[in-house]
């Protein structure tokens, strides 16, 4: 079976590092993985999106005109990207950003304050951490201490902000729940 994710929102926003730790955690379970990133050259600030293909066989392309998820971190991602989910998907929206919803009846959405929860967990960086957490424990994708591994994998040169991104990644799995 293969699923694709869509992670889109402002350049600065992580959206290319929650890609990545879904992709390595789904990887160490021993998925096929696409990890294709996409940026407008002023980067931060700008448009950043990244696709991730997921699937127990090999990838024909990556290439994906119709994700099986989004994860959108701000409005103009929502508005350009929610459409093209197939239907039975996820459409995950950072709340904190967004005050309109996707207007689909026919997706899984969940809206989550990332920012807020973030800022509470101790930095407002750590946003789109709550958020993949959130995603991965809605969606199932992956195992979650693996992920949570991976996410401090990621962080092990910076030591010192592992505790604020476990805090993080803690809250969105709940938030996820709800």
């Amino acid at each position: 079976m293969q699923t694709e994710i869509k992670f889109a929102g402002f350049g600065g926003q992580g959206i290319l590092l929650s890609a990545k730790l879904l992709a390595y955690a789904a990887m160490k379970q021993g998925s096929f993985v696409a990890w294709i990133p996409s940026y407008g050259p002023e980067m931060r600030g700008g448009t950043a999106y990244c696709t991730v293909v997921i699937s127990d066989k090999l990838i024909g392309s990556p290439i994906i005109k119709n994700p099986t998820h989004l994860v959108a971190m701000n409005r103009p991602s929502l508005e350009k990207f929610a459409n093209d989910v197939k239907p039975g998907g996820i459409v995950f929206i950072n709340s904190s950003l967004i005050p309109v919803r996707s207007n689909r009846t026919d997706v899984d959405e969940l809206a989550v304050p990332v920012n807020e929860v973030a800022i509470k967990a101790g930095s407002v960086r750590a946003a789109n951490i709550v958020a993949l957490s959130a995603f991965a424990a809605r969606s199932k994708l992956v195992d979650l201490d693996l992920l949570k591994q991976c996410v401090k994998d990621e962080f092990a040169a910076k030591a010192k902000i592992i505790p604020l991104n476990m805090e993080a990644f803690d809250q969105g799995v709940k938030l996820a729940a709800n």
